[in-house]
């Protein structure tokens, strides 16, 4: 974990009905030969100063990982916002002085390891500004800094029925931040490349074993 004046809560998001994987727990599957979500924790959990995990159900199937986890504050699946309300609620509960929260999905092994800190620099001038990541002329809205004073805002904007991100962050002042593509074994590959299906986990795999 980092150390910074400015405390940055890292929300990793896997309250995602993983459909398109058949059902299940998506995190959980195995890249490399480790799951997903060690994936995740091992890109994030360095760009911040706490990580949480958002997730719905039993906790215990996460106790591996030895995170907290929190699940959706919000009744039936009310999407990726309530996983951003549930990281708000722990910092508030755990980390009273953090301003911000970094949310990245779960299923996501190989987003930028200085994902974190461009979000920071780009938003901290514009605080309470959401920062967000973007890459290939695309938005990546669960790729987002958040700011933990929106908590009042979010929490009535959910009750009320939002539940598209960008429904939510057009009503704030955001600031995007583009990252550049990497390389893999059939071309650019998007950073925030993430394995919704089967042949998706496939590339990745390919992309793992790609000569460094």
């Amino acid at each position: 974990m980092s150390e910074r004046d400015d405390p940055v809560i890292g929300v990793l998001l896997a309250g995602g009905l993983a459909r398109r994987m058949g059902g299940g727990d998506k995190c959980l599957l195995e890249l490399a030969g480790k799951p997903l979500l060690t994936h995740a924790i091992e890109r994030l959990a360095p760009q911040t100063d706490a990580l949480v995990l958002n997730a719905n159900g039993d906790p215990a199937r996460f106790a591996a990982f030895g995170l907290d986890v929190v699940p959706d504050p919000i009744a039936g699946y009310a999407g990726p916002l309530a996983g951003v309300l549930a990281g708000m609620e722990w910092a508030r509960r755990n980390r009273p002085s953090a301003r911000w929260i970094a949310t990245a999905a779960s299923d996501t092994p190989f987003f930028p390891r200085d994902y974190v800190a461009r979000l920071l620099e780009a938003a901290q001038p514009h605080h309470p500004a959401i920062a967000m990541a973007a890459s290939g002329g695309r938005e990546h809205p669960v790729f987002s800094l958040w700011p933990v004073a929106l908590i009042g805002d979010l929490r009535s904007a959910l009750e009320a029925g939002t539940r598209k991100i960008l429904d939510w962050t057009d009503r704030h002042t955001t600031v995007t931040v583009s990252f550049d593509m990497i390389d893999g074994p059939d071309g650019d590959v998007d950073p925030f490349f993430n394995a919704n299906t089967p042949e998706d986990l496939e590339r990745a795999q390919r992309i793992v074993e790609m000569p460094s």
